[in-house]
């Protein structure tokens, strides 16, 4: 099982689009956080390029970068596992279902979250921005779990809370199951397998999936 990380293990979709606000508004560009949220879950350089189309792509990069500090800075430390995280986790691990972590996140936000939730055994088996050439919603990154765990399409699930997991899963033919505790709602999630409310809810139906 191929878990997202951002909004579906851990809350912290709403400090990412303040933490990309506040960069934003550093480079003299003013996005609200309820305006950035939608693209919350797709790779920050996609995000930089859709809102800003006509800056220079080295100009995305300091931004990228300039968020990715505030967000270590004011914001990682706070973050907490969503409910059910650690139910999960167990859950699959009794069932002898090895979750391996696959996120557009950078390895330094992807520890830190992971330290400030109590979730940090999935660092042995996480596949991040770093390791892939594209973002979500390309499918480089689910490619790059598949191949580091020998595993076929067929045979994984991917588990997110963005139509940007479900795209990247779908493009790299794996079936998604859609959470809405990233502030998300069904619709949204359309073309997931199945949607259950936050990973407790999906625990409780692991043997249905």
């Amino acid at each position: 099982m191929l878990l997202d990380v951002d909004g579906t293990l851990v809350d912290s979709n709403w400090q990412h689009a303040e933490a990309w606000s506040q960069a934003f508004a550093e480079f003299g560009f003013s996005f609200s956080v309820q305006q950035i949220f939608p693209y919350i879950g797709m790779g920050g350089d996609k995000m930089t390029a859709k809102l800003l189309p006509r800056v220079e792509t080295r100009e995305h990069q300091k931004m990228a970068k300039r968020h990715s500090q505030i967000f270590l800075e004011k914001y990682a430390s706070h973050v907490r596992a969503t409910p059910g995280a650690h139910e999960l986790v167990a859950a699959l691990a009794a069932r002898a279902k090895r979750p391996v972590i696959a996120t557009s996140a950078h390895k330094d936000e992807l520890e830190a979250v992971l330290k400030s939730s109590g979730l940090t055994e999935l660092l042995d088996s996480a596949v991040t921005a770093d390791d892939a050439d594209r973002s979500k919603p390309d499918p480089d990154i689910i490619e790059v779990a598949l191949k580091k765990t020998n595993t076929r399409p067929d045979d994984a699930l991917m588990v997110g809370d963005t139509r940007y997991d479900i795209e990247a899963a779908h493009r790299a033919g794996v079936q998604a199951i859609g959470l809405e505790c990233g502030g998300h709602d069904a619709d949204e999630l359309h073309g997931a397998l199945a949607v259950y409310v936050d990973p407790a809810d999906l625990a409780r139906h692991l043997d249905e999936v």
